[in-house]
Order: structure tokens, then sequence, then C-alpha cells
């Protein structure tokens, strides 16, 4: 009979459907909101590089559970859907919302299917609508990290069905129903803790209503049995032999779950939950206070809000206060409903029993009666309980329809009901469309809850529209003026604003009100983790000034005394220490944060910085290796390693260094620097077409982009194509005109291949401007001397040139050719002169060439690590008009002067855009 009545028609499953999709279809242009973020965007549980063993190590927001920071909500299942999403979708919120849907389609139809042990049919679809429609459910639905609530409901329901099963023909047990019942307990259990309490459900299920049992009898049976005057009937044993088993697996379920959080509470503070610090009877009187708020929200669903804690509801201080009679009256309504249920029998007894089991039993975890929780009231832990309180409104209205005076009433109200619950519910998932608009709206229904300021400020702050978000973190601080986290929000605030003085002058307020340390009392157990940051912010903030370094440091050693396992404290601690030209005791700092998590990315990367710093480049390829273990999309360590490599002039690094080039530029397409790097290698390997490609890409994303500039520029010059290069040193010194190398080879181009003099000794002149005491700027102007036939200026120029560069040897026998030509020009005048002056025209072709030849090999003897500027003027000079007779040097040793040159001009180059920061 139970198994007929709880048959599922398929209109009745389409009438669910279609009602819930009309209800909850604008849930799906929804973002990602409020707790979302944290369970979502920052939970790295969900990205397939994640080992799946993790999401059992780490509670719901992607913490170890080991770590005294954890929230201890241990909910693997969930995450794996998230996952599942993530998969399937990234973080597109249109999946994660779409499945939230369907899994609360899901919830209604199983409830229907329960609805149906204890009430016709009828009602059982009305109980199930008003369910589906319900406004207090929109933060279950439309909040994603509501999934959690819905996939324990689910299974939930379903233990509990599988329960209503075990009982056979004759009163006799069928295990298999029971050992499925244990199973889907346990799985719900993983969706979410108050899974576990399905298991009370099905044992007032055996006693009440499988047994048939009404609580008189179980007294009188028990009073016999204690005076001796009877035994135990046989089908209370097996009654009894069935709820040890349940009771048994209950226990070893909750025997797990201890030891999963390492028997430890999670940490809140008297701002998620001001009762719980409370003293008596504040604490109880406010916890019971919170009962009938809690059943208000289900009769009348007007005013919902998002977040309850702080101050939205004043502590019941005294037995005098006038919110006791709420309190009161409750109780007093409970009470006479479970007398009714437990003393009378009859199917309406029983079905007001289950309802009440419905919306007790799954409503004491987050009841503070056992332990304390981090909020005063939230809603979407009313998901379960609201089916109780759905079967008794379900049951309550047949009982007035079958009055034909009041059935049409009750239709009337049933449906006005149904309707403005469903427009309540349409109304309120617009609220969740951003956090700015959930936020806005929960301040419209309370103003004393700082913690709802504070969150209108984040959401604004993320907008960078900095002046309101300080308004409104301003305000909270005025709402709570102790709130650490407030006082936080204002100095980073003004941090953002460039208001340091003011910012410093929050984060010592913030500071001010932190708890001081007590001998003998763990420091850790008494505040948030979060509100530590206070140090890590100012020490952040005094940073910036050098002379206040040992002050900020002093300031992450206070934190890490106060909590030794403080990662962020060592990581930031590690990068002043490197700032402070420590590195020795920065990578104690680092190796200490590893020490506490080895799964850290960022750990191993910024060690590598540390052994960067430390000269010892093959540990730190190491740990950008470590780094990109962990997380193979790790962008700056893609990109440094595969600097690494480039820099290490390993050949055999360099198909491994553009595989990470590539895949750098893949995870930022707009960033220049990849492809500028990229083009680096290409000159190293000689792809002279795939450097200008990747350079010229560079210079699209970035158009005044110094390095990308000047090395497409030498790359067209030693390719041949030195008028190509020309508009591109334009550019560059439109940029950058104090760009000293760009001028020489302009100047260079100009010289030898457009024979534009009066060009190139105006670049030679701006270096000079810019540096009197430029060695190769000058020498070159002296060339352009030579040319000019100005022998005296160009050796007054030379005599200068060697003065400022006295060792270089190439400087002192180009001033004795240019001496000797003098001298030779002055002993052909005082003879008679051919007509045509080919013997002096002959005479200075081979001077020229004598002082070219000369600085080609000065190149020649140059090391590897000449300044590039110095390199570079070699190269025009040795392409000047050559005479033909001169002898030339071979075409093997052009080549290698060739290959030095370019070699220690862009290694040079790439050497001072790093030290430039480019």
């Amino acid at each position: 009979l139970l198994e007929k009545m709880a048959d599922v028609s398929l209109k009745e499953a389409a009438l669910i459907v279609g009602v819930v999709a009309a209800c909850y279809w604008n849930s799906l242009f929804c973002g990602f909101v409020f707790d979302d973020v944290s369970a979502i965007l920052d939970n790295k549980d969900l990205h397939p590089s994640t080992p799946l063993r993790n999401l059992f190590q780490n509670d719901f927001w992607g913490t170890p559970m080991s770590e005294e920071r954890s929230h201890k909500s241990y909910r693997p299942l969930t995450v794996l859907t998230f996952r599942l999403n993530y998969l399937f979708s990234e973080l597109n919120a249109v999946s994660y919302h779409f499945l939230n849907l369907v899994f609360h389609v899901v919830v209604c139809i199983v409830f229907l299917k329960v609805c149906k042990l204890f009430l016709d049919n009828r009602s059982s679809v009305v109980a199930s609508l008003l369910f589906a429609v319900h406004p207090i459910h929109t933060e279950a639905v439309t909040g994603v990290v509501g999934r959690a609530e819905l996939l324990s409901s689910i299974f939930f329901l379903a233990a509990f069905l599988s329960y209503t099963k075990s009982k056979g023909p004759d009163n006799t047990i069928v295990w298999t129903p029971i050992a499925v019942t244990v199973f889907l307990v346990a799985v719900a259990t993983l969706c979410k803790e108050q899974g576990i309490t399905v298991v009370g459900i099905c044992c007032v299920y055996e006693v009440f209503i499988a047994q048939g049992y009404t609580l008189p009898a179980l007294l009188d049976t028990a009073v016999q049995i204690l005076r001796g005057k009877g035994s135990i009937p046989f089908s209370m044993l097996q009654t009894l032999l069935k709820l040890i088993v349940l009771m048994f697996s209950t226990l070893l379920l909750v025997v797990v779950r201890v030891q999963v959080i390492q028997s430890q509470l999670p940490v809140f503070t008297r701002f998620d939950n001001p009762a719980a610090v409370s003293p008596s009877p504040a604490r109880q009187l406010t916890f019971n206070y919170l009962l009938p708020v809690n059943a208000w929200l289900l009769l009348n669903p007007s005013e919902l809000c998002c977040d309850w804690t702080m101050g939205t509801i004043p502590l019941v201080e005294s037995l005098l206060d006038v919110r006791n009679i709420a309190t009161l009256t409750f109780f007093c309504f409970l009470g006479s409903l479970m007398v009714f249920s437990l003393r009378y029998p009859g199917d309406s007894s029983k079905t007001v029993l289950m309802a009440l089991c419905l919306i007790v039993l799954p409503f004491i975890p987050a009841s503070n009666l056992f332990f304390p929780v981090g909020f005063v009231v939230a809603e979407r832990v009313l998901y379960v309980p609201s089916m109780g309180f759905c079967i008794l409104v379900a049951h309550g209205w047949k009982k007035l329809s079958t009055k034909s005076v009041l059935r049409k009433i009750s239709w009337v109200c049933l449906a006005a009901v149904l309707f403005t619950h469903a427009l309540k519910t349409l109304h309120r998932n617009w609220d969740w469309e951003s956090e700015y608009t959930l936020f806005m709206s929960a301040l419209k229904v309370n103003k004393n809850n700082a913690k709802l300021w504070n969150n209108v400020g984040h959401a604004l702050e993320n907008e960078k529209n900095f002046e309101r978000a300080l308004q409104f973190f301003i305000q909270a601080t005025q709402v709570q003026p102790d709130d650490i986290g407030a006082h936080m929000n204002v100095g980073r605030t003004y941090k953002n604003l460039n208001k340091t003085k003011e910012a410093e002058e929050s984060y010592m307020i913030a500071k001010s009100l932190m708890p001081q340390i007590i001998p003998g009392k763990k420091y850790a157990a008494r505040v948030a983790p979060n509100h530590l940051n206070v140090y890590i912010n100012l020490a952040n903030l005094i940073r910036a000034n050098e002379s206040r370094l040992e002050e900020a440091d002093q300031l992450y050693r206070q934190a890490i005394s106060m909590r030794p396992d403080f990662k962020q404290a060592y990581i930031s601690r590690g990068e002043l220490l490197l700032k402070m030209n420590k590195p020795l005791k920065a990578k104690e700092a680092y190796l200490r944060a590893l020490e506490l998590d080895r799964t850290n990315a960022d750990l191993w990367y910024n060690l590598a910085i540390v052994y960067i710093e430390l000269k010892d480049p093959t540990e730190a390829l190491k740990n950008f290796n470590r780094a990109l273990e962990l997380n193979p999309t790790h962008k700056l360590a893609l990109f440094n390693s595969a600097l690494l490599m480039q820099e290490s002039g390993d050949a055999r690094l360099r198909p491994e260094a553009k595989q990470r080039l590539l895949h750098y530029v893949k995870e930022e397409p707009q960033d220049s620097n990849g492809y500028f790097n990229l083009g680096m290698l290409a000159m190293d390997d000689k792809k002279d077409m795939e450097a200008e490609a990747w350079m010229k890409k560079a210079i699209r994303l970035q158009p005044n982009f110094r390095s990308a500039l000047f090395n497409l520029a030498l790359l067209y010059s030693q390719t041949g194509k030195e008028l190509m290069a020309l508009p591109v040193l334009e550019d560059l010194l439109r940029y950058y005109p104090d760009h000293t190398k760009g001028l020489i080879l302009k100047g260079d181009i100009l010289m030898n291949q457009k024979k534009d003099i009066v060009g190139a000794k105006t670049c030679f002149e701006k270096i000079l401007e810019l540096d009197p005491n430029n060695v190769q700027g000058k020498h070159n102007l002296c060339v352009v001397y030579f040319e000019e036939k100005d022998l005296i200026k160009a050796e007054k120029c030379l005599v200068e040139t060697l003065a400022l560069a006295p060792h270089e040897e190439y400087i002192q026998r180009h001033l004795n050719i240019v001496r000797s030509k003098i001298a030779s020009l002055g002993a052909v005048e005082q003879s008679s002169l051919p007509s045509d002056g080919t013997a002096a025209t002959e005479a200075k072709k081979k001077s020229v060439q004598n002082l070219k030849e000369a600085k080609s090999e000065k190149a020649t003897t140059q090391s590897k690590v000449d300044n590039k500027e110095h390199s570079k003027n070699k190269k025009p000079t040795e392409k000047s008009s050559v005479d033909k007779e001169t002898p030339k040097k071979s075409t093997k040793e052009i080549k290698d002067i060739e290959k030095k040159r370019v070699a220690a001009l862009k290694r040079l180059e790439e050497i001072e855009r790093i030290l430039n920061g480019e």
C-alpha cells in the first residue's frame, strides 16, 4: 500500500518541473556571490590539476582540515559536483546555477514521494508545490554553495524512503533496505553534515509509524516490564534490533567525522555569533529566541537577508525582554503539537509527528544546542526543516478543505499563498544577481549588521569604486566600532586611494582592538585567523618607506609569534627580507612556510627567486619546476623559468624555454614580454623571420616597447635590411629620445647606407649632449669629421677621445692614421700634384680603409661581454665604401666578427631590459 501511495505520476512530475522553472529561471542570470567566491572562485580543489584526494583532505572551502583556520565543514561530494561543473564550463556561472535548479527539482519530486506516505494525493501535491516555491529556499537554490543543502536533501529523503521498506511480511526485518539506508546516510553526510539527522527520523518512524506505538502504550509496557509482570514482546525486540543497528552505524559515522576534523571545532569570533560568547542568561535566552525567529521566516518570508550575523538580532539579556513572549508562545505551540502526535493514535497524529521530526531534527546541528555555529540565522539551513512545515500546512489545509463552509476559502487562500510565494521567489532571485545587489537588498532589511556594510564596500571595491567603498566601510565601523575587519577595510581602501597616513591610522586602530596575549592561553582560539592580517597589512604599508623596514619585519615576527602556522606571515616576511638584501633569511622564511604547505606553487616560486638572488640558477630552476608541477599554468614560473633557461646559454634548454613561453602567451595573450622573449630565442636560433614576427607582435601590443623596438631594428641591420630598420629606430627615438644605442645604430645606417653625413653627425652630437663622456659616440663623431675631410678637427676629436679612454689601443692607432694622413697631405702640397687629384683621392681612400679595418680588428678582439654600443659601432664602418684594390678580410673572418658582435649586443640589450624593468 505504501509503495502504491508513494508512486509519482508523470503529470505530477511535469507540474513540479514547470513550477520550479517558472520560479527559478532568472537564477541562471546570477553570478557568483557571497560564499560562492570562496567555495568556487578561490577554491583550487575545483581545478583538474588538483589531485582528487585533496577533496577528501580539505574542507568545503579548499582549506586543509588539519589547519586551525579550517571551517571544518567536510563536504567532499558537494565539492566534487563543483569540480564537474568546472570540468565542463570552468567558471561559467550559468552551468552551476542550472545544476542547482535541477537538484531542486529532484528534491521536490522525492519530497512528493515522501509526502504520499503520510498525506493523501492532493495534499501531497500541495505540500510539494509549497516547498517548490517557498522564498526561503532562494539562498539554497540560487546561491551556488546552497548545493550542499540540495544534495544532502536528495540522499536524506532517499535514505528515509529506503528505510520505510525495511519492514517485511509479519513484521519481519528486511536487511537490504537498512544497509542501503546506512550507505545513503553516509553519502548525505558527505554532502552536508545535517544528513546524519535522518537516522533520528528513521527511528521515530520505526517506533511510532511502522510499529504503531504511542507514548502512553510504550510507557505502560515499560512499567509492566519493570514490575516483572511481562516480557518484552518479540516485535519490540525486532524494533530494538533495528534501532541498535541504526544507532551503531550513526555512532560510527560520528566517530569518523570527529577524526576528520581532528577533534577540533572551528574558530568563530563574537562577530559571527555574539550569543555564543555571551554570559548566562543572555546566551540561553537568545538561542531560544532564535527558534521563533526561524519559525517566523517560514511563516512570513517577506523580509529575507543573506547575512544575519553580528548585530542583526540584538541579544536577549533579560527575562523582562518582551521578545521572551515569542519564545514562550513558540514552545507552547510546539509542545502541544508534540503531545497530540505522541499521545493519540491515528493518521493525523502520525502526519503531525513526522512533520515535527522533519522540522526539529535536521535543525539541531544549526541550533547551537550542542556546539556553537558561525551564524545567528541562516536561511539555507531551513531547507530541510521547511519540508516538515510544508507537510503541516498541507495537512491543515486538508482539514479545512473538507469542511463545506471553508472549502472555497481554503482553495482561494492556497492559490494566494502559492502565487505570492512564487512571485517573491522570482523577485528574490534578482537580489542574487551580483554581490552589490545582494548586500544592498540585505541592508534594506537590516542596517545594524556591520558585515553587510563591509560587504557592499567589498563589492564596490571590486569595481575599483574606492571612494564609495570607503563610505560603506566607515559606516561599518560606526555600526560596530570594535569590528577589527571593518577598520582593516578602511585602512586598505585609504591605501588604494594613496592616503598612507590615514591607512596607517586605521590599521593601528584595528591592531589596538586585537585581544592581548594571555599567558598559558592559546591565542588562535580567541581570534579569527583573518584578523591577524592586520599585522601583514600594516607591515606591507610601512615597508614602502625604506627607513621603516625593520619595523615592518617586527610586525611580521609578531604575527608569527602569535600564530606559528601563519603561512602568509612567512611569505610576506620572505619578500621583505629579499628587499632588505637578506636572501639567506628569506630562504629560511620560505622553507618554514613550505613545512606548513608543500603544495603551494607560489611558495616554490618565491624560493626560486631567492636562489636567483643567491646566484644559484640551477637550484632556482629546480624550484620553478616544482612550482609548475603543482600548477602547470603558474604564469610567473613559466615566464621566469624560461628566461632563466634562455640566459643560461645552454642550447639544450632552448626548446623547453620556447615551450614555456608559448604556454605563457597562451595564458597571457596580452603580455608583450612573452612575445619579445620568444623573439629573442628565435634570434639566438638564427630564425630571423620568426624573430621578426614575434618582435612585431610585441610592438603591436605595446608600441613603446623599448627593447622590442631596438632589437627589431638590430635584427634588420644584421640581416642586410638596414633601411627597414630606420623607421623602427624613428619610433624608438620618438618614445625614448635619449636611447644611446638607438642613436648610434641610426647614425651608422645614415652614414653608411644613406650616405647622410649630416644626419649621422646629428645623431652622434645628440649622444654627446646626453653624455659628453660617451667614448663610442665621440669616436663615431671623429669618423664623421674624417668623412667631411676635416682632418684637423678629426685629430683634435680623437685626442679628446683618447683622453677619455687612454687604454683603448684602437683609438691611438686611429689617431696615428689621421696624423700620418695629415703629414702625407702636407708633403703632397709641397710637390707637384696631378691635375685631377687622383693620387690624393687614392691616398685618402687608403687612409679611410686603414681606419675602418683597424676598427674592425678591434671588433674581433672585443670580449663577449663588451658593451653592445661598442660592438655596434664597428659594424657600419666595416661596410663603408671599400676601395676594391685594398686587401680585404676573408668572408669567414668577417662572419666570425659579426657573430661575436651580434651575440654580445643581444645579450647586453637583454641585460639592460631586465635592469630597466622592461
